[in-house]
């Protein structure tokens, strides 16, 4: 009979499409899941797949194969994550989408830890320029920052992040400091194009009075750190998260504008699929998560 490596030997042929990407995926030869394909359907005594010069067609039993398999290895992995867990063990797999900045800067050494804690619990980091966009079913945690728009997952609260208005020294030392969010439309601007939002609207509050002005950037990226950089090389103002602009804020290179005026927050939150009933490994992961950027958050302590 057939095993649970069997099984995942021909879903990974029906995953990848052909030979040659399982071979790629499993790191052999195509000649080597050729011949492991003859010997799986001499084995069954039943033909699977139907191969062409271009495609590759499953037979009724491969497919049949294939749908019972991957529910017959969920429900093995499942029983194992059991069993594992009543030994007080955590194991299966954590699967996290996440913005590139924050991602990079902050949820990486928190998974660094995690691992060294829960090292049989195999995680995926996925970052991400628009983590909402992605196919969020494949991600038992999705990290966000910023409004949240029309979505249907769970949120939880991780930290809180204000945003700023930023210069470089040097541009307000030539163009002189600017005193209300109209004065702001005098500098040149950059922009960060993340998450669909709207980045040249920018909105103020001072107590019960509001501001709205739309900035025309002279630079604009997908990637936080070339705005930044942009930024404190004086090429423009930026609006910016508090997390991403603390350090050049602490070490001169930028100086905040207005810190009279308020802008709308954009608060860190980890998004997921239920409340009730999620893995004890997802509970572990947000625990610590929250646990790292309480009392406050390090952006704050700056």
């Amino acid at each position: 009979m057939i095993d649970t490596l069997d099984l995942q030997f021909l879903l990974a042929i029906k995953e990848h499409g052909s030979l040659v990407g399982a071979a790629r995926f499993l790191n052999v030869t195509p000649s080597a899941v050729t011949q492991r394909l003859q010997q799986l359907e001499a084995k069954l005594d039943i033909h699977l797949i139907d191969r062409t010069a271009r495609r590759l067609h499953f037979t009724d039993e491969g497919e049949l194969l294939c749908r019972k398999g991957q529910t017959l290895l969920e429900q093995h992995k499942a029983l194992l994550e059991e069993v594992m867990q009543q030994h007080g063990k955590l194991v299966g797999s954590l699967k996290i989408n996440a913005p590139f900045g924050f991602g990079r800067k902050y949820l990486t050494p928190i998974i660094t830890q995690f691992h060294r804690l829960y090292p049989q619990v195999e995680v995926l980091l996925k970052l991400s320029e628009q983590p909402l966009l992605e196919e969020q079913d494949r991600f038992d945690l999705v990290l966000h920052i910023g409004e949240l728009y029309n979505s249907n997952l769970i949120v939880h609260a991780i930290a809180p992040n204000q945003r700023f208005i930023c210069a470089a020294p040097a541009l307000i030392e030539h163009y002189g400091m600017p005193s209300t969010p109209q004065a702001l439309l005098n500098l040149p601007s950059i922009a960060l194009q993340e998450n669909n939002e709207d980045t040249t609207l920018w909105c103020f509050e001072q107590k019960s009075k509001k501001q709205t002005i739309r900035v025309i950037p002279s630079l604009s990226s997908n990637d936080g750190d070339v705005v930044c950089s942009w930024a404190k090389s004086g090429l423009g103002i930026i609006m910016r998260s508090q997390w991403d602009v603390a350090d050049a804020l602490s070490q001169g290179h930028l100086i905040r504008l207005l810190p009279e005026w308020t802008l709308p927050d954009a608060p860190v939150v980890a998004l997921t699929h239920r409340r009730k009933g999620m893995p004890e490994r997802v509970h572990a992961f947000m625990s610590l998560l929250k646990q790292q950027f309480s009392p406050q958050p390090p952006w704050q302590c700056r």
